[in-house]
């Protein structure tokens, strides 16, 4: 899934203007650093506030309402979330045809000897970004960059592997070090980006240079491409031309480092390898989701990114698919990635997830009903297929935080109310409080593990079948973890908090 990396800068504090060695501050005025660190306070601890109240408040209202009331208000929670349930198994069910085809192609360049159908000087020109904040990630930019002009199979007449930087502070030996590769590899391009504090402005900046590319690849400093991942986005790109994006799939490949790094691997599997083809196939549209990503350049710079969105790859990507623009995924464009290994990181990084797709559901939940207009696809027309999908993934997947919450107060209330002294009587209560809840939680149940099934069937070879059981058990709680993130993300959007740090890399 990537983020929109908005970094903060710590500026030397400016020492009081002075008269004759005299400084002229009012001591009996409120010094301004400490009203900007009250007001960072309040501006960081208002969401908690704000999510805290909400649980509290749904908790209590519930200790209060009657059993009629009680009872409509678990069948609406109930009845949400079998649709949920049921939309990701059906997801889950049409990423299967994409999986096979993946697989099958695989297989006939293998048994052709890994000879890919484009000759070589046919191939399109393509610039590799990866974009890095050096403070935060100077332990891992040499290595991805040596891998990258190094492990590539692409001819190198045909790509320009653009390293794009911004540091508040020079960083020394390490930029020498970096721009020194121009010396060794002809096809590298290092680029110091001026004036830059976040992902979006190493962007744009790059777009306003002429490299004469074709094609244009994202990728975050923590990503390792498979040396074939680029060929088999280009060759996606000559076989289609209708085809503006290819998103690949990216893969956690430190999932042994903690029990949290082991469960966002196979989150990620489920992501990338099932929920995100199982929509494109099952809505007609794709996204592009912040790294592994390769457009066609001319629309990459109409497009541009915008600064002002957290998530400006989600962003750019409904933008694209606004104008009628085909985004496609494929499963064999593979990319390795860092996961988070604490949970602090974890928290901080998802946070900043969920502001930002909130920041584009509200922007672009118009599409549900408008009409399209782009003098480039004159022809194209949203239908009601593709319509719903975005219903679904914009205001349906916002509104489910606020179901599985009240979902998980209603079952507090009761647990406080009429507190249960066994096992059987706690499964009564969370799950069968009434017959109906019966079918819905059974059939559930069942799509749950169906998609966690196939999950398995298509994970990566840094997950094992032990870390599916286990996110499988604690998935529960995994759903009411997101869902808070989630009201936290709205709580900070209505703040209009905007304090972001970068997730640690090393």
């Amino acid at each position: 899934m990537s983020a929109s990396e908005v970094f903060t800068v710590d500026m030397e504090e400016s020492p009081p203007y002075t008269l004759a060695g005299r400084s002229t501050v009012n001591k009996n005025c409120i010094p301004k650093d400490a009203v900007e660190r009250a007001s960072s306070f309040v501006s960081e601890w208002t969401p908690f506030g704000l999510v805290a109240s909400y649980f509290v408040f749904s908790t209590c209202l519930y200790m209060y309402c009657s059993d009629s009331l009680i009872a409509i208000f678990w069948f609406i929670y109930m009845c949400t979330n079998f649709y949920i349930a049921g939309v990701t198994v059906l997801e889950a069910f049409m990423s299967i045809t994409p999986c096979r085809e993946a697989r099958k192609i695989v297989t006939l360049a293998e048994e052709k000897g890994w000879l890919f159908p484009t000759p070589h000087h046919q191939l399109l020109i393509l610039d590799v970004l990866i974009v890095a904040y050096l403070p935060n990630e100077k332990d891992i930019i040499i290595d991805r960059a040596l891998y990258a002009l190094e492990q590539i199979d692409y001819p190198r007449d045909k790509i320009r592997v653009n390293i794009l930087y911004n540091t508040p502070k020079r960083i020394e030996p390490l930029e020498t070090e970096l721009h020194q590769l121009k010396e060794q590899y002809l096809h590298a391009r290092i680029i110091k980006v001026p004036n830059s504090t976040s992902k979006a402005d190493n962007l744009n900046y790059f777009l306003t240079l002429d490299t004469g590319s074709d094609l244009i690849a994202i990728y975050d400093c923590d990503h390792y491409p498979h040396p074939n991942g680029p060929r088999w986005a280009v060759e996606r790109f000559i076989a289609d031309q209708e085809i503006d994006i290819v998103q690949g799939r990216c893969v956690v490949f430190n999932s042994e480092d903690t029990f949290l790094t082991s469960m966002i691997a196979v989150e990620f599997d489920k992501i990338y390898a099932v929920s995100h083809p199982g929509r494109a196939t099952m809505w007609g549209f794709g996204l592009f989701c912040g790294s592994n990503g390769y457009w066609r350049t001319s629309l990459l710079r109409e497009l541009e990114m915008d600064g002002d969105m957290l998530t400006e790859d989600i962003d750019s990507a409904l933008r694209a698919f606004s104008r009628g623009c085909k985004t496609v995924h494929d499963l064999n464009v593979t990319s390795y990635e860092l996961a988070p290994t604490t949970f602090p990181a974890f928290w901080k990084q998802r946070l900043r997830w969920a502001q930002g797709w909130t920041q584009a559901s509200i922007k672009h939940i118009k599409m549900v009903y408008d009409k399209p207009q782009d003098p480039l696809h004159p022809n194209y027309n949203r239908g009601f297929t593709a319509r719903f999908g975005v219903l679904s993934l914009l205001l349906i997947r916002e509104a489910s935080y606020y179901l599985v919450t009240q979902y998980t107060c209603l079952v507090l209330s009761f647990m406080i109310v009429k507190f249960p002294t066994s096992g059987e009587e706690l499964g009564k209560l969370i799950y069968f409080q009434y017959p109906v809840s019966q079918w819905l939680f059974i059939i559930s149940v069942i799509c749950l593990i169906a998609t966690l099934w196939i999950t398995n069937q298509v994970k990566s070879e840094f997950v094992t079948r032990r870390m599916v059981i286990l996110f499988s058990i604690q998935y529960p709680f995994y759903l009411v973890l997101s869902a808070t993130i989630g009201l936290y993300g709205h709580a900070r959007q209505i703040v209009k908090y905007s304090s972001w740090n970068p997730t640690a890399r090393k």
